[in-house]
């Protein structure tokens, strides 16, 4: 039996979490190169969940050097990026590419990838059946609603099996796009923070990493299937206002990011649940659109 995320959150709230934010800071638009632990600048990350052991270390070096960071935690995948384009937070990281690029594009938003992070690998979990070759034919199976999260789930699907996809199949493709579905599963569109809590209410659910290990589950342990590690359109990436994105102060948080240091907590902390990934911006951005 799999164990079951959904963080305590009221209706569009953000909850703060504040590093060290000092009364006499820079903006990050005053601040240049000319920070110091004496003159330090503030900057603002947006995240989703609870879990933030890198984000918290970084935060920590990052304030020898003068940057006081401020995390700010959303409830959703939508906030984030509103914030980042109204100028709310500075930085955002919490999407994958592929979602980030079609989301700002559906929102006419200028922001940037300005960093890779790590690969999250989604995972197709069950309370009923260990393994998918058990899950029976007209199983019910839960995916995400939006539209590139959707895309990878279908894509989850078809490596493990169960569904065939369309040759033309691509990030931003939907049920639409499903050549053979040969057990005749029922796929429900779903808002992909309730997927957790309704797993038991179904045969199935793909879920989102980050939301799994907010439930208490393990990509690595309780998912039945476990995506590919490979998939470049799946990188995590930190984002930025189109114009800040040679910003000194936030390339410096993403080489803090891309650091062994971070890279080793990473593998110690999440243990498979992350991998990180620190790839150039510019083989981010070549995947299939």
């Amino acid at each position: 039996m799999k164990k079951f995320h959904q963080a305590l959150l009221f209706a569009g709230a953000v909850a703060f979490t504040l590093t060290a934010c000092g009364n006499d800071t820079n903006s990050l638009a005053d601040a240049g190169e000319s920070y110091s632990p004496e003159n330090p600048v503030h900057v603002k990350v947006g995240i989703t969940g609870t879990d933030s052991p890198e984000w918290d270390h970084i935060s920590e070096v990052a304030a020898e050097e003068g940057i006081e960071l401020e995390i700010v935690r959303f409830s959703d995948y939508t906030q984030p990026n509103q914030a980042l384009a109204d100028g709310s937070i500075d930085i955002n990281a919490f999407q994958t590419v592929s979602f980030f690029d079609n989301f700002k594009e559906e929102h006419n938003l200028d922001l940037t990838a300005i960093g890779s992070t790590v690969l999250a690998p989604m995972g197709l979990y069950s309370d009923k059946y260990e393994s998918v070759e058990d899950i029976p034919d007209g199983a019910d199976i839960t995916i995400d609603k939006e539209v590139t999260n959707q895309a990878r789930n279908l894509m989850l699907l078809a490596e493990a099996g169960l569904i065939e996809l369309e040759d033309d199949f691509g990030v931003t493709s939907g049920l639409n796009e499903i050549k053979a579905n040969p057990k005749n599963l029922n796929l429900t569109e779903i808002a992909p923070a309730t997927a957790p809590r309704i797993m038991q209410d179904v045969d199935a659910a793909v879920i989102n990493n980050g939301f799994a290990v907010d439930a208490g589950l393990s990509p690595t342990d309780d998912a039945i299937y476990r995506e590919d590690e490979t998939a470049t359109p799946y990188i995590n990436i930190i984002a930025a206002q189109t114009e800040d994105q040679d910003n000194p102060v936030l390339l410096r948080l993403v080489e803090l990011y891309q650091s062994e240091e971070i890279e080793q907590l990473i593998i110690e902390e999440h243990k498979g649940a992350r991998i990180p990934t620190f790839i150039s911006l510019e083989e981010l951005n070549s995947y299939p659109k």
